[in-house]
């Protein structure tokens, strides 16, 4: 497992998301250009962030598995973070049913220049390398078109379409891909929260 900590891609070096990442991750995270299709999802506290990171730390070590920090993979010196991804893994209330749930978000001057494939293909393999029999999915709203056709060309499929239960909007419409059909208390993880 410790191998999945530290992942290189074609142009990406991914490593596990901890302490030392969080100035970085509170700026992309409280972008506004990077929230435009959820705008109530931006961090606005830095202890958000924090809080992100501790349990991404806290997957890593229970899980093997969590997300990961984007960063050219090649280059002298620092190298700027790109964005953050990876596969988390969720439980439903009983621990008897769990998913791995797909995260990317990317810094919006990096839009559009296949990142995201890079990173999906090697959290799905990482995910699949771990536990085989527990569901990747995506869920992501219908009006980020981007994000869609990235969970699209990374080759899972629709499952569900309906309410964005939580979401301050409304009309929102929450769409769900998988690699897989989800039974109706998997797909229940991502639809009533």
């Amino acid at each position: 497992m410790p191998a999945l900590r530290e992942t290189v891609t074609e142009r990406l070096l991914l490593t596990a998301v901890g302490a030392g990442d969080v100035e970085e991750l509170h700026a992309l995270h409280a972008d506004p250009a990077v929230w435009e299709h959820l705008p109530s999802g931006r961090h606005t506290e830095r202890a958000q962030t924090e809080a992100m990171v501790r349990r991404a730390v806290q997957g890593w070590e229970h899980h093997g598995l969590d997300i990961w920090a984007l960063r050219p993979r090649a280059g002298e010196g620092p190298r700027p973070l790109l964005g953050v991804g990876g596969c988390t893994l969720r439980f439903g209330a009983a621990w008897n049913v769990a998913a791995w749930n797909l995260y990317y978000r990317l810094a919006r001057g990096q839009w559009g220049r296949g990142y995201a494939q890079e990173l999906i293909a090697a959290a799905r393999d990482a995910a699949t390398a771990l536990e085989p029999g527990i569901p990747v999915v995506a869920y992501l709203l219908e009006h980020n078109e981007g994000s869609r056709r990235a969970a699209e060309r990374a080759g899972l499929d629709l499952v569900w379409r309906g309410p964005d239960a939580g979401n301050p909007d409304p009309a929102a419409v929450r769409l769900v891909y998988a690699d897989r059909p989800l039974g109706r208390s998997t797909l229940a993880l991502f639809t009533e929260t």
